[in-house]
């Protein structure tokens, strides 16, 4: 008995030590996973503007839905694509920011939501722009790379001044 109690006091006092590390590990791992999520929207953002509707659906998966604002939910990456070609005009600029971003402990699915901006130019030729707000869950393919597996978005009123 008398060994026991040491032994316990020894047990409990590593057991104080070690768990803060473990939490910074995790909060760690939390930020470079979102970091992460966050390049990868740097750069689905950046292949959609060199490479319009091309560029944009690389980085959605083959089974990948899409819920368009006021439209039918479209399943399929193939499906979605129809609707992309207006990515291939050059006075359309889509471009988006992520407010936020976190994933999974298992580390193979994620989310990130945030802003996007839409400018164009109406059929008189004025430019028009609108805003609106968008929500995309990515998941890890079996290859390693990340893919949007649902993507939404929809219209906001513009940012007051």
């Amino acid at each position: 008995m008398k060994l026991l109690l040491p032994s316990l006091a020894v047990a409990v006092l590593i057991t104080i030590a070690v768990l803060p590390n473990t939490h910074s590990y995790a909060s760690a791992t939390a930020k470079a996973d979102a970091d992460t999520l966050r390049q990868l929207e740097a750069d689905f953002m950046k292949a959609a503007a060199e490479r319009g509707s091309q560029g944009y659906m690389a980085f959605y998966a083959d089974d990948a839905a899409e819920l368009p604002n006021g439209e039918d939910m479209l399943q399929g990456k193939e499906n979605i694509a129809k609707t992309m070609g207006f990515l291939d005009d050059k006075n359309n600029h889509l471009t988006w920011t992520p407010v936020h971003a976190d994933m999974a402990a298992s580390g193979d699915l994620g989310y990130t939501y945030g802003t996007y901006e839409f400018r164009s130019k109406d059929k008189d030729g004025k430019p028009t722009v609108e805003h609106g707000k968008y929500a995309s869950i990515w998941k890890k393919q079996k290859d390693g790379s990340w893919k949007v597996v649902m993507d939404m978005g929809n219209s906001s009123p513009s940012p007051k001044p």
